[in-house]
Protein backbone atom coordinates (compact mmCIF):
# COMPACT_ATOMS: atom_id res chain seq x y z
CA UNK A 1 0.00 0.00 0.00
CA UNK A 2 1.42 3.16 -0.61
CA UNK A 3 2.04 5.82 1.95
CA UNK A 4 -0.46 8.50 1.99
CA UNK A 5 0.40 12.51 3.09
CA UNK A 6 2.34 12.78 6.72
CA UNK A 7 -1.01 14.41 8.89
CA UNK A 8 0.63 16.85 11.44
CA UNK A 9 1.02 14.41 14.03
CA UNK A 10 4.47 15.55 14.23
CA UNK A 11 7.33 13.81 16.55
CA UNK A 12 9.03 15.56 19.23
CA UNK A 13 11.34 14.79 22.22
CA UNK A 14 9.10 16.59 24.47
CA UNK A 15 6.98 14.72 26.59
CA UNK A 16 3.10 14.72 26.06
CA UNK A 17 1.02 16.23 29.31
CA UNK A 18 -1.17 13.80 31.23
CA UNK A 19 -4.85 14.90 31.04
CA UNK A 20 -7.92 12.93 31.42
CA UNK A 21 -7.76 9.04 32.57
CA UNK A 22 -8.69 6.61 29.14
CA UNK A 23 -11.87 5.01 30.51
CA UNK A 24 -12.98 1.50 29.17
CA UNK A 25 -14.95 -1.24 30.33
CA UNK A 26 -13.29 -3.65 28.01
CA UNK A 27 -11.72 -6.70 29.91
CA UNK A 28 -8.18 -6.44 29.59
CA UNK A 29 -8.16 -10.39 28.17
CA UNK A 30 -10.41 -8.78 25.38
CA UNK A 31 -8.38 -5.38 24.64
CA UNK A 32 -5.09 -7.65 24.18
CA UNK A 33 -6.93 -10.01 22.02
CA UNK A 34 -9.31 -8.34 20.08
CA UNK A 35 -9.56 -5.87 17.70
CA UNK A 36 -11.40 -3.31 19.46
CA UNK A 37 -12.47 -0.01 18.72
CA UNK A 38 -9.08 1.19 20.35
CA UNK A 39 -7.42 -0.90 16.80
CA UNK A 40 -9.91 -1.41 14.34
CA UNK A 41 -9.32 1.57 12.56
CA UNK A 42 -5.57 1.83 12.41
CA UNK A 43 -2.69 -0.92 10.72
CA UNK A 44 0.71 -0.31 11.84
CA UNK A 45 2.94 0.37 8.83
CA UNK A 46 6.72 0.29 10.54
CA UNK A 47 8.15 0.12 13.75
CA UNK A 48 11.66 1.80 14.46
CA UNK A 49 13.12 0.82 17.77
CA UNK A 50 16.60 1.70 20.08
CA UNK A 51 17.22 -0.75 22.74
CA UNK A 52 20.13 -0.69 25.44
CA UNK A 53 20.22 -3.16 27.77
CA UNK A 54 21.50 -2.98 31.09
CA UNK A 55 23.04 -6.58 32.24
CA UNK A 56 24.14 -6.10 35.90
CA UNK A 57 20.84 -4.03 36.72
CA UNK A 58 18.72 -6.92 34.06
CA UNK A 59 16.60 -3.14 33.10
CA UNK A 60 16.03 -2.51 29.67
CA UNK A 61 15.54 1.76 28.46
CA UNK A 62 14.84 2.74 24.70
CA UNK A 63 12.53 4.39 22.00
CA UNK A 64 9.95 3.49 19.71
CA UNK A 65 8.12 5.02 16.47
CA UNK A 66 5.25 3.93 15.50
CA UNK A 67 4.32 4.80 11.38
CA UNK A 68 0.87 3.60 11.09
CA UNK A 69 -2.21 4.34 8.63
CA UNK A 70 -5.77 5.20 9.47
CA UNK A 71 -8.18 2.15 7.95
CA UNK A 72 -11.38 4.36 8.50
CA UNK A 73 -12.41 7.79 8.58
CA UNK A 74 -12.53 9.10 12.10
CA UNK A 75 -12.64 12.28 14.31
CA UNK A 76 -10.67 12.70 17.63
CA UNK A 77 -9.75 8.60 17.50
CA UNK A 78 -8.36 6.90 21.08
CA UNK A 79 -5.71 4.27 20.28
CA UNK A 80 -4.14 1.72 22.01
CA UNK A 81 -0.77 0.92 22.79
CA UNK A 82 0.06 -1.82 24.52
CA UNK A 83 2.90 -2.28 27.52
CA UNK A 84 3.08 -4.57 29.80
CA UNK A 85 3.65 -3.52 33.50
CA UNK A 86 6.33 -3.19 35.07
CA UNK A 87 7.70 -1.57 32.10
CA UNK A 88 6.73 2.21 31.96
CA UNK A 89 6.38 4.26 28.43
CA UNK A 90 6.14 8.11 27.76
CA UNK A 91 4.57 9.61 24.56
CA UNK A 92 7.27 12.06 23.27
CA UNK A 93 4.18 13.35 20.81
CA UNK A 94 3.33 16.31 21.23
CA UNK A 95 1.63 17.96 17.88
CA UNK A 96 -1.90 16.21 17.69
CA UNK A 97 -2.59 14.73 20.51
CA UNK A 98 -5.36 15.81 22.91
CA UNK A 99 -5.20 13.26 26.01
CA UNK A 100 -2.89 10.58 27.00
CA UNK A 101 -3.07 8.17 30.30
CA UNK A 102 -2.12 4.81 31.35
CA UNK A 103 -4.68 2.87 33.01
CA UNK A 104 -2.99 -0.89 33.36
CA UNK A 105 -1.17 -2.86 30.93
CA UNK A 106 -2.57 -0.10 28.37
CA UNK A 107 -1.46 3.87 27.08
CA UNK A 108 -4.35 5.16 25.38
CA UNK A 109 -4.08 8.10 23.40
CA UNK A 110 -6.15 10.31 21.91
CA UNK A 111 -6.03 12.39 18.83
CA UNK A 112 -7.19 15.91 18.25
CA UNK A 113 -8.99 16.09 14.60
CA UNK A 114 -10.54 14.43 12.06
CA UNK A 115 -8.60 12.17 9.93
CA UNK A 116 -9.00 10.48 6.71
CA UNK A 117 -9.16 6.70 5.29
CA UNK A 118 -5.58 6.23 3.43
CA UNK A 119 -3.59 9.00 5.70
CA UNK A 120 -0.63 8.36 7.99
CA UNK A 121 0.84 9.16 11.59
CA UNK A 122 3.36 8.49 13.78
CA UNK A 123 3.82 8.58 17.37
CA UNK A 124 7.29 8.36 19.49
CA UNK A 125 7.75 7.03 23.22
CA UNK A 126 10.29 6.23 25.13
CA UNK A 127 10.42 3.08 27.67
CA UNK A 128 12.49 2.21 30.26
CA UNK A 129 12.20 -0.65 33.15
CA UNK A 130 13.16 -3.72 34.39
CA UNK A 131 12.73 -7.04 31.99
CA UNK A 132 10.33 -9.32 32.59
CA UNK A 133 12.59 -12.34 33.04
CA UNK A 134 11.83 -16.03 31.84
CA UNK A 135 10.78 -18.92 34.29
CA UNK A 136 11.47 -21.20 31.64
CA UNK A 137 11.97 -19.78 27.96
CA UNK A 138 10.79 -19.67 25.49
CA UNK A 139 7.87 -21.60 27.13
CA UNK A 140 7.36 -18.85 29.67
CA UNK A 141 8.68 -16.34 27.89
CA UNK A 142 10.45 -12.88 29.24
CA UNK A 143 14.45 -12.38 28.87
CA UNK A 144 17.41 -14.74 29.68
CA UNK A 145 20.37 -12.96 30.94
CA UNK A 146 23.12 -15.89 30.89
CA UNK A 147 27.35 -15.53 31.03
CA UNK A 148 29.15 -17.06 27.96
CA UNK A 149 32.19 -19.05 28.85
CA UNK A 150 34.50 -16.48 28.06
CA UNK A 151 32.22 -14.33 31.19
CA UNK A 152 30.60 -12.20 28.90
CA UNK A 153 26.97 -10.91 28.94
CA UNK A 154 24.76 -13.39 27.02
CA UNK A 155 20.92 -12.00 26.51
CA UNK A 156 17.70 -12.59 24.38
CA UNK A 157 14.24 -12.50 24.45
CA UNK A 158 11.27 -15.39 23.58
CA UNK A 159 8.06 -13.69 24.48
CA UNK A 160 5.09 -15.37 21.95
CA UNK A 161 3.13 -16.28 24.88
CA UNK A 162 4.04 -12.99 26.62
CA UNK A 163 4.06 -10.43 23.84
CA UNK A 164 5.97 -7.76 22.49
CA UNK A 165 4.45 -5.53 24.75
CA UNK A 166 6.35 -7.20 27.12
CA UNK A 167 9.38 -4.29 26.79
CA UNK A 168 8.45 -2.63 23.95
CA UNK A 169 5.44 0.21 23.35
CA UNK A 170 3.46 -1.66 20.41
CA UNK A 171 0.16 -2.28 18.61
CA UNK A 172 0.57 -5.86 20.35
CA UNK A 173 -1.94 -7.84 18.13
CA UNK A 174 -1.60 -10.99 15.74
CA UNK A 175 -3.70 -9.54 13.33
CA UNK A 176 -1.50 -6.38 12.99
CA UNK A 177 1.52 -7.33 11.41
CA UNK A 178 4.07 -4.07 10.62
CA UNK A 179 3.78 -3.95 6.90
CA UNK A 180 7.17 -2.35 6.45
CA UNK A 181 8.54 -4.17 8.68
CA UNK A 182 11.10 -3.23 11.36
CA UNK A 183 14.33 -1.10 11.74
CA UNK A 184 16.23 -1.87 15.23
CA UNK A 185 18.83 0.31 16.84
CA UNK A 186 21.01 -2.01 19.15
CA UNK A 187 23.21 -0.01 22.00
CA UNK A 188 25.47 -2.97 23.29
CA UNK A 189 29.46 -2.76 25.12
CA UNK A 190 32.04 -2.37 22.80
CA UNK A 191 32.82 -6.55 22.83
CA UNK A 192 29.67 -7.53 22.02
CA UNK A 193 27.56 -8.07 19.17
CA UNK A 194 24.18 -7.15 19.31
CA UNK A 195 21.89 -9.35 16.50
CA UNK A 196 18.61 -8.46 15.47
CA UNK A 197 16.11 -9.70 12.78
CA UNK A 198 16.81 -8.96 9.10
CA UNK A 199 19.60 -7.53 7.51
CA UNK A 200 22.59 -5.16 9.11
CA UNK A 201 22.32 -2.50 8.27
CA UNK A 202 25.37 -0.59 9.94
CA UNK A 203 27.74 -0.50 12.88
CA UNK A 204 28.12 2.59 14.76
CA UNK A 205 31.47 2.67 17.51
CA UNK A 206 31.30 5.22 20.55
CA UNK A 207 33.20 5.45 23.42
CA UNK A 208 32.49 2.65 25.48
CA UNK A 209 29.51 1.13 23.26
CA UNK A 210 28.95 0.43 19.70
CA UNK A 211 25.55 0.12 17.71
CA UNK A 212 23.98 -2.34 15.75
CA UNK A 213 20.94 -1.19 13.03
CA UNK A 214 18.97 -4.20 11.63
CA UNK A 215 16.42 -3.93 9.28
CA UNK A 216 13.10 -6.17 8.21
CA UNK A 217 11.63 -4.93 5.35
CA UNK A 218 9.00 -7.40 4.95
CA UNK A 219 6.07 -7.56 7.13
CA UNK A 220 6.52 -9.33 10.64
CA UNK A 221 4.93 -11.10 13.18
CA UNK A 222 5.21 -9.05 16.70
CA UNK A 223 6.68 -11.85 18.88
CA UNK A 224 9.15 -12.30 16.24
CA UNK A 225 11.16 -9.02 16.64
CA UNK A 226 13.66 -10.73 19.31
CA UNK A 227 16.75 -8.86 19.96
CA UNK A 228 19.73 -10.79 21.62
CA UNK A 229 23.59 -9.55 22.12
CA UNK A 230 26.51 -11.86 23.11
CA UNK A 231 30.14 -12.88 22.78
CA UNK A 232 28.90 -13.54 18.77
CA UNK A 233 31.63 -14.53 15.93
CA UNK A 234 29.94 -14.77 12.81
CA UNK A 235 30.52 -16.47 9.39
CA UNK A 236 27.79 -16.97 6.25
CA UNK A 237 27.35 -18.64 3.11
CA UNK A 238 24.60 -18.17 -0.19
CA UNK A 239 21.92 -20.54 -0.70
CA UNK A 240 21.12 -20.85 -4.15
CA UNK A 241 17.73 -21.49 -4.06
CA UNK A 242 14.34 -21.10 -5.79
CA UNK A 243 14.27 -17.30 -5.73
CA UNK A 244 17.65 -16.47 -6.32
CA UNK A 245 20.81 -16.22 -3.84
CA UNK A 246 19.81 -16.00 -0.28
CA UNK A 247 22.24 -14.96 1.88
CA UNK A 248 23.02 -17.03 4.70
CA UNK A 249 24.42 -15.87 8.64
CA UNK A 250 25.38 -17.57 11.67
CA UNK A 251 26.21 -15.72 14.85
CA UNK A 252 27.17 -18.30 17.65
CA UNK A 253 29.34 -18.01 20.77
CA UNK A 254 32.84 -17.45 20.51
CA UNK A 255 33.63 -21.15 22.34
CA UNK A 256 31.57 -22.49 20.29
CA UNK A 257 32.17 -22.11 16.81
CA UNK A 258 33.86 -25.20 15.63
CA UNK A 259 30.76 -27.06 16.40
CA UNK A 260 28.44 -24.23 15.32
CA UNK A 261 30.37 -25.09 11.57
CA UNK A 262 30.02 -28.63 11.72
CA UNK A 263 26.24 -28.77 12.69
CA UNK A 264 25.23 -26.17 10.30
CA UNK A 265 25.89 -27.93 7.53
CA UNK A 266 22.28 -28.73 7.54
CA UNK A 267 20.94 -25.82 6.72
CA UNK A 268 21.58 -25.43 3.06
CA UNK A 269 19.87 -29.17 2.40
CA UNK A 270 17.37 -28.41 4.81
CA UNK A 271 16.24 -25.46 3.28
CA UNK A 272 16.22 -26.83 -0.56
CA UNK A 273 14.02 -29.97 1.21
CA UNK A 274 11.55 -27.05 2.84
CA UNK A 275 11.65 -25.00 -0.92
CA UNK A 276 10.35 -28.24 -2.80
CA UNK A 277 7.22 -29.00 -0.77
CA UNK A 278 6.45 -25.72 0.20
CA UNK A 279 7.75 -23.18 -2.15
CA UNK A 280 10.96 -20.61 -1.68
CA UNK A 281 11.70 -19.09 1.71
CA UNK A 282 9.60 -16.22 2.22
CA UNK A 283 12.31 -13.41 3.00
CA UNK A 284 14.88 -13.40 0.36
CA UNK A 285 15.21 -9.70 0.80
CA UNK A 286 15.73 -9.99 4.63
CA UNK A 287 18.37 -13.03 4.70
CA UNK A 288 17.99 -16.11 6.70
CA UNK A 289 19.84 -16.09 9.84
CA UNK A 290 20.47 -18.35 12.98
CA UNK A 291 21.44 -17.20 16.28
CA UNK A 292 22.88 -18.49 19.21
CA UNK A 293 20.65 -17.84 22.45
CA UNK A 294 20.59 -19.09 26.20
CA UNK A 295 17.56 -21.07 25.49
CA UNK A 296 16.39 -23.58 23.34
CA UNK A 297 14.85 -22.12 20.59
CA UNK A 298 12.09 -19.69 18.92
CA UNK A 299 11.15 -19.38 15.20
CA UNK A 300 11.98 -15.49 14.95
CA UNK A 301 11.26 -14.40 11.48
CA UNK A 302 15.08 -14.02 9.50
CA UNK A 303 16.48 -14.78 13.33
CA UNK A 304 16.12 -18.00 14.26
CA UNK A 305 17.11 -18.79 18.07
CA UNK A 306 19.13 -21.95 18.48
CA UNK A 307 20.14 -23.39 22.05
CA UNK A 308 19.57 -27.07 21.19
CA UNK A 309 23.62 -27.75 22.05
CA UNK A 310 24.89 -28.62 18.78
CA UNK A 311 23.51 -32.00 18.24
CA UNK A 312 20.51 -34.37 16.74
CA UNK A 313 17.36 -35.03 17.76
CA UNK A 314 15.68 -32.15 20.82
CA UNK A 315 18.08 -31.77 23.07
CA UNK A 316 19.48 -35.06 21.98
CA UNK A 317 16.27 -37.07 22.16
CA UNK A 318 13.51 -38.29 19.72
CA UNK A 319 10.20 -37.07 20.42
CA UNK A 320 9.28 -40.13 18.27
CA UNK A 321 11.31 -42.71 19.87
CA UNK A 322 11.41 -44.56 16.70
CA UNK A 323 15.07 -43.72 16.41
CA UNK A 324 14.31 -41.27 13.27
CA UNK A 325 14.40 -38.33 15.23
CA UNK A 326 18.08 -38.80 15.68
CA UNK A 327 18.95 -37.90 11.83
CA UNK A 328 18.88 -34.49 12.19
CA UNK A 329 18.71 -31.03 14.41
CA UNK A 330 15.09 -30.73 15.14
CA UNK A 331 15.18 -26.83 16.36
CA UNK A 332 17.30 -25.97 13.25
CA UNK A 333 14.33 -28.04 11.19
CA UNK A 334 11.11 -27.02 13.29
CA UNK A 335 12.12 -23.44 13.91
CA UNK A 336 13.20 -23.01 10.40
CA UNK A 337 9.81 -24.73 9.32
CA UNK A 338 7.98 -21.58 10.58
CA UNK A 339 9.56 -19.80 8.49
CA UNK A 340 6.56 -20.52 5.99
CA UNK A 341 4.08 -21.56 8.22
CA UNK A 342 4.28 -18.93 11.50
CA UNK A 343 6.11 -16.17 9.72
CA UNK A 344 4.68 -16.07 6.17
CA UNK A 345 1.39 -17.71 7.04
CA UNK A 346 0.48 -16.22 10.35
CA UNK A 347 -2.71 -16.52 12.19
CA UNK A 348 -4.58 -13.60 13.21
CA UNK A 349 -5.27 -15.01 16.68
CA UNK A 350 -3.85 -17.20 19.04
CA UNK A 351 -6.64 -19.63 19.15
CA UNK A 352 -6.04 -20.68 15.60
CA UNK A 353 -2.10 -21.51 16.35
CA UNK A 354 -2.74 -24.81 15.19
CA UNK A 355 -1.82 -23.37 11.55
CA UNK A 356 1.74 -22.58 12.89
CA UNK A 357 2.45 -26.08 15.05
CA UNK A 358 0.10 -28.54 12.74
CA UNK A 359 1.89 -27.26 9.79
CA UNK A 360 5.40 -26.92 10.97
CA UNK A 361 5.68 -30.12 12.90
CA UNK A 362 4.03 -32.18 9.60
CA UNK A 363 6.82 -29.73 7.71
CA UNK A 364 9.54 -32.01 9.59
CA UNK A 365 8.45 -35.35 8.30
CA UNK A 366 8.42 -33.61 4.58
CA UNK A 367 12.15 -32.63 5.27
CA UNK A 368 12.47 -36.32 6.34
CA UNK A 369 10.81 -37.07 3.47
CA UNK A 370 12.95 -35.56 1.05
CA UNK A 371 16.59 -36.23 2.57
CA UNK A 372 15.76 -39.81 4.22
CA UNK A 373 13.09 -41.15 2.59
CA UNK A 374 9.43 -41.90 2.60
CA UNK A 375 9.40 -45.03 4.91
CA UNK A 376 11.31 -42.99 8.02
CA UNK A 377 9.52 -40.21 7.32
CA UNK A 378 6.38 -42.41 7.51
CA UNK A 379 7.24 -43.86 11.30
CA UNK A 380 8.22 -40.74 12.77
CA UNK A 381 4.67 -39.40 12.40
CA UNK A 382 3.48 -42.62 13.90
CA UNK A 383 5.69 -42.36 16.15
CA UNK A 384 4.54 -38.83 17.54
CA UNK A 385 1.16 -39.51 17.22
CA UNK A 386 1.80 -41.55 20.58
CA UNK A 387 2.49 -38.29 22.21
CA UNK A 388 -1.04 -36.95 21.45
CA UNK A 389 -2.94 -36.16 24.87
CA UNK A 390 -6.20 -35.23 23.98
CA UNK A 391 -6.63 -33.22 26.72
CA UNK A 392 -8.68 -30.21 25.73
CA UNK A 393 -9.38 -29.14 22.35
CA UNK A 394 -6.80 -27.72 19.66
CA UNK A 395 -8.92 -24.62 19.23
CA UNK A 396 -8.74 -21.91 21.54
CA UNK A 397 -11.30 -19.20 22.43
CA UNK A 398 -10.81 -16.52 19.68
CA UNK A 399 -10.81 -12.36 20.85
CA UNK A 400 -9.11 -13.92 24.14
CA UNK A 401 -5.63 -14.38 23.83
CA UNK A 402 -6.46 -18.17 24.62
CA UNK A 403 -4.40 -20.80 22.51
CA UNK A 404 -5.89 -24.52 22.54
CA UNK A 405 -4.07 -27.63 23.54
CA UNK A 406 -0.49 -28.49 22.80
CA UNK A 407 -2.10 -31.19 20.98
CA UNK A 408 -1.91 -28.82 18.13
CA UNK A 409 1.68 -30.02 17.24
CA UNK A 410 1.49 -33.83 17.28
CA UNK A 411 -2.31 -34.11 16.52
CA UNK A 412 -2.47 -31.61 14.10
CA UNK A 413 0.62 -33.20 11.76
CA UNK A 414 -1.51 -36.21 12.23
CA UNK A 415 -4.35 -34.75 11.51
CA UNK A 416 -2.80 -33.54 8.17
CA UNK A 417 -0.87 -36.67 7.58
CA UNK A 418 -4.27 -38.16 7.71
CA UNK A 419 -5.15 -35.49 5.15
CA UNK A 420 -2.75 -36.83 2.93
CA UNK A 421 -3.42 -40.02 2.84
CA UNK A 422 -7.31 -39.24 1.94
CA UNK A 423 -6.59 -37.11 -1.13
CA UNK A 424 -3.94 -39.87 -1.77
CA UNK A 425 -2.35 -38.16 -4.30
CA UNK A 426 0.84 -36.41 -3.63
CA UNK A 427 1.29 -33.79 -6.75
CA UNK A 428 -1.92 -32.53 -5.19
CA UNK A 429 -1.14 -32.38 -1.66
CA UNK A 430 2.40 -30.65 -2.25
CA UNK A 431 0.51 -28.51 -4.76
CA UNK A 432 -2.19 -26.80 -1.84
CA UNK A 433 1.32 -27.00 0.01
CA UNK A 434 2.96 -24.31 -2.41
CA UNK A 435 -0.28 -22.45 -2.74
CA UNK A 436 -1.06 -21.94 0.72
CA UNK A 437 2.31 -20.25 0.33
CA UNK A 438 1.81 -18.42 -2.30
CA UNK A 439 -1.68 -17.40 -2.07
CA UNK A 440 -1.51 -16.28 1.56
CA UNK A 441 1.98 -15.29 1.39
CA UNK A 442 2.56 -12.42 3.69
CA UNK A 443 -0.84 -12.30 5.30
CA UNK A 444 -2.80 -13.13 8.79
CA UNK A 445 -5.17 -15.22 8.34
CA UNK A 446 -7.84 -17.43 10.40
CA UNK A 447 -8.26 -21.68 10.52
CA UNK A 448 -11.39 -21.39 8.48
CA UNK A 449 -9.43 -19.86 5.47
CA UNK A 450 -7.38 -22.95 5.52
CA UNK A 451 -9.70 -24.97 5.88
CA UNK A 452 -11.57 -23.88 3.22
CA UNK A 453 -8.23 -23.95 1.13
CA UNK A 454 -8.02 -27.43 1.61
CA UNK A 455 -11.31 -28.47 0.80
CA UNK A 456 -11.71 -25.93 -2.44
CA UNK A 457 -8.01 -27.54 -3.79
CA UNK A 458 -8.43 -30.79 -2.81
CA UNK A 459 -12.05 -31.05 -4.13
CA UNK A 460 -12.95 -32.80 -0.75
CA UNK A 461 -14.94 -31.58 1.96
CA UNK A 462 -13.05 -32.59 4.90
CA UNK A 463 -14.83 -29.99 7.53
CA UNK A 464 -16.20 -33.35 9.06
CA UNK A 465 -12.04 -34.05 9.76
CA UNK A 466 -11.49 -30.40 10.67
CA UNK A 467 -14.32 -30.48 13.62
CA UNK A 468 -13.57 -33.90 14.75
CA UNK A 469 -9.51 -33.43 15.43
CA UNK A 470 -9.78 -29.55 16.29
CA UNK A 471 -12.93 -29.00 18.47
CA UNK A 472 -13.27 -32.09 20.33
CA UNK A 473 -11.25 -33.91 22.61
CA UNK A 474 -11.87 -37.43 20.59
CA UNK A 475 -9.69 -39.91 18.38
CA UNK A 476 -12.27 -41.59 16.04
CA UNK A 477 -12.55 -45.41 16.58
CA UNK A 478 -12.87 -47.66 13.73
CA UNK A 479 -14.88 -50.82 14.83
CA UNK A 480 -15.20 -53.88 12.07
CA UNK A 481 -16.07 -57.25 12.04
CA UNK A 482 -14.70 -59.38 8.83
CA UNK A 483 -16.71 -62.57 7.79
CA UNK A 484 -15.20 -63.81 4.77
CA UNK A 485 -15.72 -60.84 2.29
CA UNK A 486 -18.04 -59.06 4.30
CA UNK A 487 -16.78 -56.07 6.48
CA UNK A 488 -19.07 -54.85 8.20
CA UNK A 489 -17.64 -51.23 9.47
CA UNK A 490 -18.25 -48.10 12.01
CA UNK A 491 -16.76 -44.97 13.43
CA UNK A 492 -17.03 -44.61 17.33
CA UNK A 493 -16.12 -42.05 19.86
CA UNK A 494 -16.64 -39.28 17.32
CA UNK A 495 -19.23 -36.22 16.62
CA UNK A 496 -22.73 -37.26 14.83
CA UNK A 497 -22.65 -38.08 11.40
CA UNK A 498 -18.86 -38.06 11.55
CA UNK A 499 -17.21 -39.71 8.22
CA UNK A 500 -14.29 -39.58 7.06
CA UNK A 501 -12.41 -42.02 3.72
CA UNK A 502 -10.14 -44.75 5.47
CA UNK A 503 -8.10 -46.96 2.98
CA UNK A 504 -7.22 -50.34 4.03
CA UNK A 505 -3.28 -51.83 3.98
CA UNK A 506 -4.14 -53.01 0.77
CA UNK A 507 -5.21 -49.70 -0.69
CA UNK A 508 -9.17 -50.37 -0.33
CA UNK A 509 -11.47 -47.04 -0.37
CA UNK A 510 -13.64 -47.05 2.69
CA UNK A 511 -16.33 -44.47 3.31
CA UNK A 512 -16.96 -45.70 6.77
CA UNK A 513 -19.93 -43.20 9.08
CA UNK A 514 -21.23 -43.07 12.58
CA UNK A 515 -23.28 -46.11 11.59
CA UNK A 516 -23.02 -50.36 10.93
CA UNK A 517 -22.23 -50.60 6.89
CA UNK A 518 -21.68 -54.40 5.49
CA UNK A 519 -19.12 -53.99 1.94
CA UNK A 520 -17.95 -56.96 0.04
CA UNK A 521 -13.68 -56.73 0.09
CA UNK A 522 -11.52 -57.82 -2.36
CA UNK A 523 -10.81 -61.79 -2.82
CA UNK A 524 -8.67 -62.88 -0.71
CA UNK A 525 -8.07 -59.56 1.62
CA UNK A 526 -7.69 -59.83 5.28
CA UNK A 527 -8.82 -55.89 6.12
CA UNK A 528 -6.46 -53.91 8.23
CA UNK A 529 -6.65 -50.26 8.21
CA UNK A 530 -3.83 -48.01 6.66
CA UNK A 531 -1.66 -47.58 10.52
CA UNK A 532 -0.98 -43.76 8.69
CA UNK A 533 -4.51 -42.99 9.75
CA UNK A 534 -4.86 -40.85 12.97
CA UNK A 535 -7.84 -43.35 14.11
CA UNK A 536 -8.31 -45.66 16.52
CA UNK A 537 -8.54 -49.65 16.00
CA UNK A 538 -10.81 -51.72 17.47
CA UNK A 539 -11.34 -55.29 15.41
CA UNK A 540 -14.75 -56.64 16.37
CA UNK A 541 -15.23 -60.71 16.94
Amino acid sequence: MKIAKLLPIAVLATACSITAIAQTTIQPEVLKGSETEFRNFWDVRQYEYSLKIDTENKRLSGENTITFTFIKDVTNPTLQIDILKPMEAKLLTSKGIKKSQRNGDFLFVTLDGHYRKGSVGKLKFSYHGPATIAKNAPWDGGWVFDRSASGQPFVAVAQEGLGLSSWLPCKDSWADEPDLGVIAHLEVPKKLVGVANGRLISRQENKTSQTFTWQVTNPINNYSIAPSMGDYVHWGETFSGAAGKLPIDYYVLRENLDRARQQFRQVPPMLSAFEYWLGPYPFYEDGYKVVETPYLGMEHQSNIAYGNGYQNGYQGSDLSETGEGLLWDFILVHESGHEWFANNITADDVADMWIHEAFTTYSEALYMEKLFGREKAFRYMRGLANRIENDRPVLGTRGIRDEGSSDMYFKGANMLHTIRMIINNDVLFRDILLGLNKDFRHRTITGRQVEEYINAKSGIDFDPVFRQYLSTTQIPTLQYRQNGRQLKIRFTNCLPHFTMPVRSANGTLLQPTDTWQEVTLPQGEHFLPDENYLIGIDPQP
